[in-house]
């Protein structure tokens, strides 16, 4: 059997089982022994009757009674029940929706029972165990692999065939160098594989695991330290240090920096000082103050007789920061233009030709940046707001586009740990502004429910009425009866009507026209209405003081990265705000994660909070960031992170990855997800 095998030949595999395991992309025996558990079950250690306890038990048992009945709640429910004896105690065990269990359990014949023995219903007993004929080999217990499924592909299909080409895995290529493993210590691919298949004990699925995790976060910080060292070897504009330049700025303003907003400057200012180019991260929480801190790196450039640029994700967004900074910048001589997709075509070449021409200081825009037509005079800095990647391909572009590789300063108000920092900034440099400004007060944060609804919606209207504005955010823009979701237009047309029938209410979402949506965000800040019905495209930088009230509907289907966003659209003042999770969910889970919205402000500790419930791809998503699908990797283990990085550090510097191929194409293969594409 070769790894290229397709899997209909194992046996076991007709049409209908064929069908489920393309449903999981798996079509050969590389593909199935790549489908790696999910988790792992131990029920090594076999559990005498008598002495269970709630909670994971393996239990070696025959069956005394068996029978199926309908529930008299659902009707298209049957409940299977059963009486086992091991000769020390008996238990019940339940199942659901499995009658055909009464034909395939024998009586009086042993298994080997594993699952969980619980309070459910009112009454302890084994729910859904899994089980199997005992016999010898698994007398003793054994650790059971749970494995991603499908309709009619369960754990136990798949173990049935990852088993008869198991021993495949030895023909698995395994690029990490043998010099690596050994100063990782850690073991072959092969073998990995083959322990989290098939463990004995629970140090097989950690050695399987530290393997699988060691290679994510080694390959991934060889790829940021490539990039950094290929930055290095080209050349920037040197941009000096001007004192006057930031008192220009700071005299304009009526508070003073926080030390974070200080000390973030002045280590822009001693990067952008060299002739290597700048790649910093300038990371800090909602409402931090960073745009002020990359205004005055702006400036600095412009005083330095050179342009700058300022790129953001939406054209809401930057039509915002082009009324903020044109307002602080225009005292001191320095033109300020626009650049977006829905400017008209002729305003478009105009702003075109003064970028070319170095008839504008500082450009404000979108992606249209980087299209076709634009040539910078002199670009010598470009700070990118909430964008999570910008790879040396677009530095490229834009080098292109000017003389020489600009300094780039990369802006999230997304907070992440610092050891996930670490694996997904590898190429870059990071500060971080973890002080809010003073006389900012905590948003005032709820978990609410459907019966607190009227009170709510009486407190905000006490608040309209004084003048202050609220938004309500939807998952959904359209009503669907299949999903459920509470949509913008629905709640827009209801609250018309209702509750909010004498206030004035504008809608917002991703399909109107950019123009449409430029508009009412401008006359929502300039309080023409009193409520804003909105998706999630108010999440970035959208920045309205007056609204000092947010409501999320269906607040469980919102990651809490998302969520601390959205909150971060109050709470932009000295007024107290507030913000109400809606929720019916009856997931522990998002019980967990909505509730350290109330404990927390901190989007620090909010991120690490999800790094550990969910894992790293919830805090930016596997769709923005590319990167981030790590299965393995302990982001938690600090001293497994070091470890890694000085491996992937040494392993680069002694010029050994330079004579091995394979470490050449996998960091190559990687550099590409680092594409704001």
């Amino acid at each position: 059997m070769k790894l290229d095998t397709p899997v209909s030949v194992l046996n076991g595999v007709g049409p209908v089982v064929k069908k489920g395991l393309e449903r999981l992309k798996i079509k050969t025996v590389q593909d199935l022994l790549w489908h790696v558990p999910r988790r792992w079950e131990d029920y090594s250690q076999i559990t005498k009757i008598r002495n269970i306890k709630p909670g994971k038990v393996a239990i070696v048992a025959c069956i005394e009674v068996i029978n199926v009945r309908r529930s008299a709640r659902m009707k298209r429910l049957t409940i299977t029940e059963a009486i086992l004896s091991d000769g020390t105690g008996t238990i019940k065990v339940v199942w659901f929706n499995q009658p055909y269990l009464t034909t395939t359990l024998k009586k009086d014949q042993n298994y080997l029972f594993a699952g969980n023995f619980e309070f459910k219903n009112n009454y302890l007993s084994l729910n859904s165990p899994s089980f199997e004929p005992a016999n010898e080999a698994n007398f003793q217990g054994a650790i059971y692999p749970i494995y991603p499924e499908t309709a009619g592909i369960t754990s136990k299909t798949l173990q049935k065939l990852i088993t008869q080409c198991i021993d495949t895995t030895e023909q698995i290529t395994d690029d990490l160098p043998d010099s690596i493993q050994e100063q990782a210590e850690v073991v072959g691919l092969g073998e990995a594989l083959h322990l989290l298949h098939q463990p004995k004990n629970m140090h097989d699925v950690e050695r399987g695991r530290d393997r699988l995790g060691f290679e994510e976060l080694f390959w991934l910080m060889l790829t940021g330290m490539t990039l950094k060292a290929e930055i290095q070897t080209e050349d920037a504009y040197k941009i000096p240090f001007d004192l006057s330049v930031v008192e220009s700025i700071l005299n304009q303003l009526n508070f003073e920096l926080t030390d974070a907003q200080r000390k973030s400057a002045w280590t822009i200012f001693k990067d952008i000082e060299k002739n290597k180019p700048m790649n910093r991260l300038l990371e800090g929480d909602v409402g931090s103050g960073k745009t002020l801190v990359a205004l005055l790196a702006l400036v600095m450039t412009v005083k330095a007789g050179y342009q700058a640029a300022l790129m953001v994700p939406t054209e809401i967004l930057a039509r915002q920061h082009m009324v903020t900074l044109t307002n602080l910048v225009k005292s001191l001589g320095i033109e300020t233009s626009l650049l977006i997709s829905a400017l008209p075509m002729a305003e478009k070449k105009l702003v075109q030709e003064k970028i070319h021409n170095g008839k504008t200081d500082i450009i404000i825009g979108t992606h249209a940046l980087l299209s076709e037509g634009v040539e910078f005079d002199n670009l010598a800095l470009v700070v990118i707001d909430e964008q999570h990647r910008f790879g040396v391909n677009q530095r490229r572009k834009l080098k292109t586009k000017a003389q020489a590789m600009p300094h780039v300063l990369t802006m999230t108000a997304t907070p992440i740990p610092r050891s996930l920092a670490l694996v997904v900034y590898g190429d870059l440099d990071v500060s971080v502004i973890d002080s809010l400004p003073p006389g900012r007060s905590p948003v005032n944060t709820k978990v609410a429910r459907e019966i607190d609804r009227s009170t709510i919606y009486f407190m905000v209207d006490t608040l309209l009425g004084q003048g202050q504005q609220a938004y309500i955010v939807c998952p959904a823009i359209e009503e669907n009866d299949i999903t459920g979701l509470k949509s913008v237009e629905a709640e827009y047309k209801k609250l018309q009507k209702s509750v909010f029938s004498h206030r004035r209410i504008a809608m917002l979402h991703g399909k109107m026209k950019p123009a449409e949506k430029a508009e009412i965000m401008e006359d929502f800040r300039a309080k023409k209405y009193d409520i804003l019905l909105a998706t999630t495209v108010i999440e970035v930088g959208v920045d309205v003081p007056n609204a000092t009230v947010l409501i999320v509907e269906n607040a469980e289907r919102f990651g809490l990265a998302a969520l601390h966003q959205l909150r971060g659209r109050v709470g932009r003042s000295n007024l107290q705000s507030y913000s109400y999770l809606f929720s019916e969910s009856q997931s522990p889970m998002a019980y967990k994660r909505l509730s350290a919205m109330e404990k927390t402000t901190d989007g620090f500790r909010l991120a690490q909070i999800d790094l550990e419930l969910r894992g790293p791809g919830e805090i930016y998503g596997t769709t923005q960031a590319g990167i981030l699908d790590l299965r393995f990797a302990n982001l938690l283990d600090a001293a497994g992170l070091a470890k890694a990085k000085t491996i992937a550090n040494n392993f680069l510097e002694t010029g050994e990855m330079l004579q091995y191929k394979p470490a050449l194409e996998r960091v190559n293969q990687l550099k590409k997800l680092t594409s704001l594409d």
